[in-house]
């Protein structure tokens, strides 16, 4: 289907953005003669100085971000118009020009006292930025010289190249096979390896997943190569800026505890033997004598998809989501009403699906809807983004309204797990709870189980560059496999295959950030059980959180919605969603 073809109503309203190639044009000219930040120099020493410069800083960001969402949403429409792609990039040049105009402010605040800056904390005239402020402070001993942050700010281009060669590698220049399906012979893709993997043809899954790696395998001393310069990367980073590890300075810039992420850690390890169970009872019921990777994906309930249209799917999620009370019903009817969602798939769009706003605007949701139960559930998880982002923006001034990564998949998830658990509740078909129990299953394994896994492979494949010990294509396998033989157990085969699956994730590219899924997850089965079991109250706090922008530190806005990732027992919950799960499914199946 092209674009013209599709209904006004399934569209977002880009206009609510900008109105024109033209308008952008005029708006981007615009941002550049206001570029001039050299006057800010030296005065960030009073209160005075510190507002005129917030407030110029930020009234730019805000208008820059408005240019820069409008070439994004318009590349996303037809990623074969080169011209977004123009737009796209000088809209990065221009960001990274205004970082290193105003890259003599961080060192200037660490050169000041504690005393002052304490001074300014408590300040109520910078109250919007009292956070940021006392992160400041914390940060003092690994912020460097303002010529050497203006060096920082100008190696963020060079240093990013390990990901744009991964990316280019494996998007574009991936040697992918053709393969024989329904009748023709294709090019193998990612998106087609996805689709014959969860299927139910046991050959064609095999066929698939021997033809991908193989590419993968060709290619495989310059996917190590890569990822090697990307730990390289974080490497410099931590030392020049005086961090123990890679790891410590990931979760010191989300201002994480690090309890927080052995208790992950430790709760997955530690039932690493329930995973093992479920892996075996797959085995079983697919009547396997012998169990390879490929053979995880497909559902174990056949022929219980929902299979919905995109206008019935979204009265599902509506229902699903009613225990959050009206005011989020209404919002969801008005980002379905009022064109918040680009919801079909046509030709040169891009895929997958995603929530992107900015301040001072509504959310915006890309959809490629397919009557799938899965594409029920991404409404229900982009939606959660969307409000999420609507809350903060609305509840938070422009310093505060940006929530960090670490709890960014925590209100996604949330309506993933109430629509689920309504689903459950509601349906009396035997065979779609089978199916909706499998999914719940499947949600956790990969969203917990799964990033952990690749959370520990990220932090050994550091500890290692750390140590002195080049990573290669030999060593980062021999590791991987280790961790899928724990996560797996003995039921499935770990062959040469699966072991170098480490060379195809992009997130490893974006070091430690896939933790953050799995803690998310953790979270939000926490937080959708209160709210399911406490009512009102809890949904009270809930909100709260999602009004909190970055108020506060991640960790501590999650624990007014119920979530307290500092104690054991909250992973250990979601454990138990997990084992429950399966025991029930055991039951029926």
């Amino acid at each position: 289907m092209e674009r013209k073809d599709v209904q006004e109503r399934y569209k977002w309203k880009i206009s609510d953005v900008c109105g024109s190639d033209e308008e952008w044009e005029a708006a981007f000219a615009a941002l550049e003669k206001r570029l001039d930040f050299d006057k800010y120099r030296g005065t960030l020493s009073t209160v005075e100085g510190l507002l005129s410069f917030f407030a110029a800083d930020e009234a730019l960001a805000v208008d820059a971000m408005r240019v820069y969402l409008y070439a994004f949403m318009k590349h996303d429409e037809d990623v074969r118009e080169t011209k977004y792609n123009s737009y796209i990039a000088r809209v990065m040049s221009f960001f990274t020009r205004l970082d290193e105009q105003t890259a003599f402010a961080t060192p200037e605040l660490t050169a000041l006292s504690d005393e002052t800056l304490d001074r300014f904390i408590a300040d109520p005239r910078l109250k919007d930025h009292d956070y940021m402020l006392s992160r400041i402070k914390a940060q003092k001993k690994h912020i460097l010289s303002e010529k050497e942050e203006r060096i920082l700010a100008q190696t963020g281009e060079a240093l990013s190249c390990a990901g744009d060669v991964f990316e280019m590698l494996d998007n574009a220049e991936l040697d992918l096979p053709e393969i024989e399906y329904e009748g023709e012979t294709v090019k193998l893709s990612h998106g087609l390896y996805s689709v014959i993997i969860n299927g139910k043809d046991r050959e064609k899954r095999k066929e698939a997943y021997e033809l991908y790696y193989s590419a993968y395998r060709k290619i495989i001393n310059t996917l190590a190569t890569t990822y090697f310069g990307n730990v390289k990367k974080d490497m410099f980073y931590q030392k020049v800026r005086g961090y123990g590890s890679c790891l410590e300075m990931a979760l010191f810039e989300e201002d994480v505890d690090r309890s927080v992420y052995d208790n992950l850690v430790k709760a997955v390890n530690d039932h690493a033997p329930v995973m093992h169970r479920y892996i075996a009872l797959r085995k079983k019921l697919m009547g396997l004598d012998t169990m390879y990777m490929y053979d995880i994906y497909p559902s174990l309930v056949e022929n219980a998809e929902l299979q919905l249209s995109y206008e019935e799917a979204y009265e599902l999620v509506l229902k699903g989501l009613a225990p959050l009370g009206e005011e989020y019903n209404a919002l969801l009817r008005r980002g379905r009403d009022e064109r918040w969602i680009d919801v079909c798939e046509t030709e040169g769009k891009r895929s997958g699906a995603y929530s992107i706003g900015i301040y001072g605007n509504h959310p915006f949701v890309l959809l490629n809807y397919q009557k799938t139960t899965h594409d029920v559930f991404t409404i229900a998880h982009e939606m959660g983004h969307s409000i999420h982002s609507y809350f903060s923006n609305l509840n938070q001034p422009f310093a505060k309204s940006d929530y960090k990564i670490f709890v960014a998949e925590v209100a996604s998830t949330v309506n993933e797990v109430l629509l689920l658990k309504y689903l459950l509740k509601t349906t009396e078909d035997a065979k779609l709870k089978k199916y909706l129990l499998n999914y719940f299953m499947d949600m956790i394994r990969t969203t917990l189980f799964r990033q952990t896994q690749f959370a520990e492979f990220e932090e050994r494949a550091h500890a290692m560059a750390e140590n002195g010990e080049p990573l290669n294509k030999d060593n980062l396998t021999a590791l991987y496999k280790s961790l899928n033989e724990k996560y797996y157990g003995e039921a499935v085969v770990h062959d040469d295959n699966i072991a170098i699956e480490w060379a195809r994730i992009p997130h490893f590219y974006r070091s430690f950030y896939v933790y953050k899924y799995a803690t998310g997850i953790t979270a939000a089965i926490c937080i959708a059980n209160k709210i399911l079991t406490e009512g009102k109250p809890a949904v009270e706090n809930y909100f709260a959180f999602l009004s909190g922008g970055c108020s506060a530190d991640p960790v501590s806005l999650l624990k007014i919605a119920g979530a307290d990732l500092t104690r054991e027992e909250t992973f250990l919950s979601a454990m138990r969603e997990f084992e429950e799960a399966l025991d029930e499914f055991t039951q029926l199946s």
